[in-house]
């Protein structure tokens, strides 16, 4: 079994890439079964972690019970979370839960149509490749690649395979950001001509797993596993707990934070990915070990292929050590403002009447508006609990493996913002300007493709 588990992840992670479910052996109508509104969807966990427990699985569990799913299993290679996550699963569905030391195990229950993948970042991809391998419907937290290799693969097998499938990216289902991006596309902004992120906290203890490292031991884990494709490593239990400091299990505050705010770049402007990216930053407060940085700013360049003259720019940056400024995603055209966090579109900056006389020019201002009447606020704490934007996202994956129609964030989307996140994280480590090789699919920097 192990053989052939990894032979066919191998296969599909080098791109051959032409792997199916047909290909597999399996008839398209195994598939293409449109859920009844009487059967049960039954979901089985992968990785109960941090996430899975404090925001995807109360969310599941405030609509399982309408929507009519079930959860009946959960995996996780760590001995204490396999049984952990035994016993919480069974508290919230009322029921027992089979608890499986690995995902072979996981998809030899074939009473499962679903999976929630809440693992470690570089192991999401990887893991919806062999979900979806075993003919499952996929919610998968974001990150969702963190080299083009894997992104290109799980592109290719989730797009060839007929499965519903959601990137945790979950702004998408938020009223707001809906009404942002109707907005934009709808020509009333105008073009979109810069864009300001950040995202700014003072927490040492974020992605540190401190009490957790202390108690792990390599005997009651699968080391092995848990690297997939990842080069061989020695132990280290503060790689198994606390992989978001250290490259290359991820990328840190781009694969974490900036997948979500990057991602509305892409859905309100239509654009696919940056031309280009620079970045700089560096671990200047947190020395305690990480190899990830805690303060980082990048700027991207986004424009049409056919017309290099025109575009934008994005501004995004982090820092873990002053919580000054929270959370800022505005949207800025010659006409005014969107700003996501004060749910407000406005005329702030924009081209006057007057002075649009003086030089000839049309002025755009924008009228003072509300986007929506109930604002939903992103959360910046590291436990965001069962928050609205994630409910109404899990809640739309769900209603679309009963209805079969594509997710606020499909698979395309979660493609998009893993090559923004893999070019940040390219320009930052490489020191040199990052771009991206439309033909082959590679980030590129110094005229060569980035890797690991």
């Amino acid at each position: 079994m192990e053989k052939t588990r990894r032979e066919f992840l191998k296969q599909s992670l080098l791109g051959g890439a032409g792997i199916t479910l047909t290909a597999m052996g399996m008839p398209a109508s195994s598939y293409a079964r449109i859920l009844g509104s009487n059967d049960r969807v039954n979901v089985g966990l992968v990785g109960f972690s941090d996430r899975a427990r404090q925001a995807l699985l109360p969310c599941f569990f405030a609509n399982n019970k309408e929507l009519n799913f079930d959860m009946i299993a959960v995996s996780d290679i760590w001995k204490r979370r396999r049984e952990e996550g035994k016993a919480f699963l069974e508290g919230k569905a009322g029921h027992s839960v089979q608890a499986y030391i690995n995902n072979d195990e996981l998809y030899r229950n074939k009473d499962l149509d679903a999976v929630i993948i809440a693992t470690a970042d570089f192991q999401h991809a990887y893991h919806t490749i062999e979900a979806v391998g075993n003919k499952m419907d996929v919610y998968c937290e974001k990150p969702f690649a963190e080299t083009m290799e894997e992104a290109r693969a799980a592109l290719k097998v989730v797009k060839g395979s007929g499965k519903i499938f959601q990137v945790g990216t979950q702004r998408r289902s938020g009223p707001s950001y809906h009404a942002a991006a109707n907005f934009i596309k709808e020509g009333k902004f105008g073009p979109i001509t810069m864009v300001e992120m950040t995202w700014n906290v003072n927490q040492p203890g974020r992605w540190r797993r401190p009490e957790l490292v202390k108690q792990i031991r390599e005997s009651d884990t699968d080391w092995k596993r848990f690297l997939a494709n990842r080069p061989q490593d020695n132990w280290d239990p503060r790689k198994y707990l606390e992989f978001r400091l250290f490259w290359p299990y991820s990328s840190g505050i781009f694969g974490q934070w900036m997948t979500h705010q990057i991602d509305t770049v892409h859905w309100f402007s239509g654009l696919k990915h940056p031309r280009s990216a620079v970045a700089n930053g560096g671990i200047y407060v947190w020395k305690d070990g990480r190899a990830n940085a805690d303060t980082l700013t990048a700027v991207f360049e986004y424009g049409p292929d056919d017309d290099p003259k025109s575009g934008f720019q994005v501004m995004y940056s982090s820092r873990f050590h002053n919580s000054a400024g929270g959370i800022k995603e505005i949207y800025y055209s010659n006409g005014g403002t969107i700003d996501m966090d004060s749910n407000k579109i406005s005329p702030t900056g924009g081209l006057r009447e007057r002075e649009a006389q003086e030089m000839g020019l049309h002025a755009n201002l924008l009228p003072e508006q509300t986007l929506t009447t109930s604002s939903t606020k992103a959360e910046t704490s590291a436990n965001t609990g069962g928050d609205a934007l994630t409910n109404g996202h899990v809640r739309n994956w769900m209603e679309c493996v009963r209805s079969r129609k594509q997710t606020n964030a499909p698979i395309e989307a979660a493609y998009s913002h893993s090559i923004a996140l893999i070019m940040g994280n390219a320009a930052y480590r490489s020191g040199e300007k990052a771009t991206f090789d439309e033909a082959t699919q590679e980030v590129m920097v110094g005229g060569k493709a980035f890797k690991m």
